[in-house]
């Protein structure tokens, strides 16, 4: 018979053990190698079979064998050295004390960071893909750095789906039923009891929610948890999946996610005495309502609505990851009505009161009043946004430039901070103990600590390899490093893929039907010596999973060519929805089913992070061909390059800024043709083109002792120059100096005397607002030019500019000189503040005298943009008045 539930108990651990309870409490441990080791001398066995989670081992491990090695002084001694080192790292002054203490920042009290996914661990699969991945990520760098921050999100209780495929290779889910007491987690309790989230619902209901902590090294993650016995079945099951249910289910998740997140991190820090955060950061806009939260609590405390808004706005960031609106959530809203209050617009909101279900649809609108935009809600309320590579904030621009009518794509304040990958949790081993040995025994030294006895200080010794990666430091003395040790570490990572490969095409076979007689071939599947190529990501459209198909014979005869073959793996998963996502897959699978080929590709089912390291260690090349410009970062390929493996990818996202030459090889696209399947026929044909006449003969050119000297070459500068430009810590730094500082000191400025501030830029706004469609440019003069001007000549300009009531304190105005397109359009600008120099008959005069910047057509324009000390920049209201041609 079947149990009803499961729950999971663990050994009662010896005196002398106890601390092995607290290192499997901290996730630290997954990123952190002499950790995992310590766990891993238990039962090495085990180990392996609980899929080396530090909870499962304590609980499955034989009390008597615990008892045994409670005996064994040297384990002890390991024990102890191991916490100590925790609590070291725990207790350590960091980056960002430092920094903020060198530089004068004034004090940050703390930073939520929002996300609806995070991937930690896989032993805790509360993620999807690479939104969850550089979540966690996020976390772990923040923990290295010693940022003040909290996670929040939600705790899925079948996380997301497991994936196998079926006979005919079509894509099969399941859905595991997780235990939260066997994951490292704990409640949130205050005197003994679980703190309980409260979050009102339509029709008087209450959705309740316990709250979860994940410790990632130093920083909390707090996950809310509905299926408790307080909620009825229904809301019980808000936070049954990741991803998954209607639009109705969505909603619930989202606002549980913003308005019970920020509840959450009230409850946790009055339980632990810590100060609020000043700063609020939203990846993505799932939870986008945390900002309608936060209004809602300074109107609790006699704050009007707009200066309510202001003071939201100024401690807030967000971050988008899409690059096209249809990967945008959306709600109808009528829908958003139904949670925040009913059906007529002047009516208060029961979920937040004092707050009118018009004022929130406002914040979400689109062009179409019937839709309610998540990241318009961000965006509305967030002072700071961000995409998530270069061209990806150029691609952001674009996209939200409507929210901002009358500026220029460019001028759009949308930023960017390039994504990073944590290098502790994604290098193999020996790249980090190769990064850590490249700086010498002093700079290793530096990061040691004294402990009981010399196990204490081989454990010190050994974290100094990820405390130096972490800081981005080793990685660039890889310039040195000797070819052969390179391609020792290739080869032996390659070896080990191999094993993984075979192991996981075994399960795989056997999960699909196939008996154990007929599966001999397996084990010459895939060959520790040849090329071997790496695509594994989730399966929307735009990634193109089949483009390698294009051309099914020239693939075949890549794969099977005797001299320089090539063998790919391909992982991946379609979100259970998507029958086309589904449908590339089983295209890849009935591909790589066949006799004649199945030694040199596969596709292994269930990819997570436990098979995503296998891939980024052993992969010599690793392939990314989304639809350019589509993919907004793509962090795979950074995880890769840590390891030594190449990049064979189309110029989107990361790659676009960070490819060199000489670092891998960019695919060259088709931009411009608008056929979608001729697009896709020429990129096929110049990625194999590609494979064929570079990357093949760069692999197998061997010099006399054997080694492939120009491709190690590459490898090396690969690992020198992306290494420290890659890592998770050079982008929450990025994070903390260009949005979080100076979020927190907007932030202060507008709280200060009583939200003086606050209250101060909400009436500016008004009337600001109110004034606007009357502040117009009367009249511009222009003089100072010969007949045939010439570049650096100066031009004289005179504008009469009327304010509609606004004092000339209140704006700027500025001349704007560049080329001139075609179409009149001004491009290649130059923008030149112009000077008040009198008022004359209710209108104010403005002068200035600049050079002419540009050679060849070239024009003017003048503008009118509000001022004040609190915008953090002129476009931030999205008001400008232009002068008409």
């Amino acid at each position: 018979m079947k149990a009803l539930r499961r729950f999971t108990v663990r050994a009662h651990l010896p005196q002398r053990l106890a601390a092995l309870g607290e290192l499997a409490a901290n996730l630290r441990w997954s990123w952190h190698g002499p950790t995992q080791d310590v766990f891993a001398r238990l039962d090495p066995e085990l180990w392996v079979r609980v899929g080396r989670d530090p909870v499962r081992m304590l609980g499955e491990v034989a009390a008597d064998r615990l008892d045994e090695w409670a005996g064994d002084s040297d384990y002890v001694v390991t024990v102890d050295a191991a916490a100590a080192d925790l609590q070291d790292y725990l207790s350590r002054p960091r980056w960002f004390g430092e920094h903020a203490a060198a530089s004068g920042t004034p004090v940050l009290g703390g930073i939520a960071y929002f996300s609806m996914e995070f991937g930690v661990t896989e032993v805790l699969p509360n993620y999807s893909g690479g939104l969850g991945i550089l979540a966690g990520d996020h976390l772990k760098a923040a923990s290295d750095l010693g940022l003040p921050l909290i996670g929040v999100g939600l705790l899925y209780r079948s996380g997301y789906f497991r994936q196998s495929l079926t006979a005919d290779g079509w894509q099969a889910e399941r859905y595991p039923d997780l235990d939260p007491q066997g994951l490292p987690l704990r409640l949130l309790t205050q005197a003994g009891a679980p703190v309980l989230v409260h979050v009102p619902m339509p029709e008087g209901r209450v959705l309740r929610a316990q709250v979860w902590i994940a410790q990632v090294g130093r920083i909390p993650l707090l996950l809310l948890d509905s299926d408790i016995a307080d909620n009825d079945p229904e809301l019980r099951a808000v936070t049954d999946r990741l991803y998954g249910g209607d639009q109705d289910h969505r909603i619930k998740q989202e606002i549980l996610a913003g308005i019970g997140g920020v509840r959450a991190v009230r409850a946790y820090t009055r339980a632990r005495g810590l100060p609020d955060p000043d700063v609020w950061h939203m990846n993505e806009g799932h939870a986008g309502f945390l900002g309608i939260e936060r209004i809602r609590e300074y109107m609790s405390g006699g704050m009007d609505f707009d200066s309510a808004l202001t003071a939201v706005r100024a401690a807030t960031v967000f971050t988008t990851h899409t690059p096209v609106p249809a990967g945008i959530d959306r709600f109808a809203a009528a829908l958003v009505r139904r949670y925040f209050g009913g059906t007529h617009g002047d009516r208060e909101s029961p979920l937040l009161p004092g707050i009118s279900v018009d004022r929130i649809l406002a914040l979400g609108r689109e062009a179409d009043p019937s839709v309610f935009n998540m990241a318009h809600l961000g965006l509305r309320l967030a002072q700071r946004a961000n995409g998530v590579s270069k061209l990806h904030g150029e691609v952001s621009r674009a996209m939200f430039a409507p929210l901002w009518p009358g500026f220029d794509v460019a001028e759009v304040p949308i930023g960017s901070v390039t994504n990073g990958v944590h290098a502790p949790t994604w290098s193999a081993r020996e790249w980090i103990d190769a990064a850590a040995r490249a700086t010498g025994p002093a700079e290793a030294a530096r990061v040691t600590t004294d402990g009981p006895g010399s196990a204490a200080m081989d454990t010190a010794r050994d974290v100094a390899g990820p405390e130096l990666v972490a800081e981005a430091r080793g990685w660039e003395q890889l310039r040195e490093a000797d070819l052969d040790e390179l391609w020792s570490i290739r080869t032996t990572l390659r070896a080990e893929l191999v094993a993984e490969v075979r192991r996981r095409v075994r399960e795989s076979w056997l999960e699909r039907g196939a008996a154990p007689a007929e599966l001999g071939w397996v084990e010459q599947v895939f060959d520790p010596d040849v090329l071997t190529v790496g695509f594994a990501r989730r399966v929307p459209t735009y990634k193109r999973l089949t483009l390698m198909l294009r051309d099914p014979d020239r693939l075949r005869a890549l794969l099977l060519d005797p001299v320089r073959p090539v063998q790919l793996v391909v992982a991946g998963k379609s979100h259970p929805a998507d029958d086309g996502g589904k449908a590339l897959i089983q295209q890849v699978v009935r591909f790589a089913d066949d006799p004649a080929v199945r030694h040199r590709i596969v596709f292994l089912p269930d990819y997570d992070m436990s098979m995503a390291r296998y891939l980024y260690w052993g992969c010599d090349v690793w392939l990314n061909n989304p639809l350019r410009p589509l993919e907004a970062c793509g962090t795979s390929g950074m995880k890769a390059a840590l390891n030594g493996g190449l990049n064979l990818s189309i110029r989107d996202g990361w790659w676009d800024e960070m490819y060199d030459g000489d670092n891998g090889w960019a695919i060259p696209t088709a931009d411009g043709v608008r056929d979608e399947h001729r697009r896709d026929d020429l990129e096929a044909a110049a990625l194999y083109e590609m494979l064929e006449r570079s990357v093949l003969p760069r692999f197998y050119e061997r010099d006399d002792p054997g080694l492939p000297t120009r491709w190690l070459e590459m490898v090396r500068h690969t690992l020198r120059t992306l290494g420290p430009k890659v890592l998770a810590s050079r982008m929450v730094r990025d994070y903390t100096t260009g949005y979080y500082f100076p979020a927190a000191a907007s932030y202060a400025a507008v709280a200060a005397s009583d939200f003086a501030g606050a209250r101060e830029l909400a009436e500016f706004r008004r009337r600001a607002d109110a004034a606007w469609p009357q502040v117009k440019v009367v009249q511009v003069d222009s003089s100072g030019l010969s007949d045939i001007p010439v570049i650096g000549a100066e031009l004289s300009l005179r504008a009469r500019i009327d304010l509609a009531g606004l004092s000339p304190a209140e704006v700027e105005v500025q001349a704007v000189l560049g080329r001139v397109s075609s179409d009149d359009e001004l491009i290649d600008t130059v923008v030149v503040e112009m000077a008040h120099t009198a008022t004359d008959s209710g209108t104010e005069l403005y002068t200035v005298t600049t050079p002419v910047p540009r050679s060849g057509a070239v024009g003017y324009t003048v503008r009118i943009l509000p001022r004040h000390r609190l915008l953090s920049g002129a476009a931030e209201l999205g008001l400008v008045a232009a002068a008409s041609p």
